[in-house]
């Protein structure tokens, strides 16, 4: 009986067919979010402020890039990492209090916190535009 068990099962785990719950996933992306925050992010960003700092002609050249509007759009995505990861943390500070345990409050907020970034990103975005 045991070795026909044995035959059934995975030889390997496919993670992509595996449905998680919403406040797995929002969990899953505030971590991605926070290492693409960490890295490429804070390079970028570093490099970024060096050229608007460095000299009249470099900070004309950023700005320049700004105005691009396909450079405009691609800034969108690392905003969104910022704005997901900031609400999520704020998420996760309120579980770490004991607020919102219970599994009903747990997928509300994890709609709120997925429908806040998607919704501040656009404002920001629309604003900066």
């Amino acid at each position: 009986m045991e070795a026909k068990l044995h035959h059934k099962r995975p030889k390997h785990l496919n993670l992509f067919k595996i449905k998680q719950p919403l406040p797995a996933v929002v969990s899953i992306l505030h971590r991605i979010s926070g290492a693409l925050l960490f890295f490429p992010g804070i390079p970028l960003l570093l490099c970024g402020l060096q050229m608007l700092l460095q000299s009249p002609q470099s900070f004309e050249v950023v700005q320049e890039y700004l105005r691009n509007p396909v450079i405009k759009l691609t800034l969108l995505l690392p905003l969104w990492f910022f704005l997901h990861h900031l609400c999520a943390g704020i998420r996760h500070v309120l579980l770490d209090l004991q607020v919102g345990i219970q599994l009903a409050h747990a997928r509300t907020s994890s709609k709120l916190v997925l429908a806040a970034g998607f919704l501040l990103t656009a404002l920001i975005g629309w604003q900066l535009w």
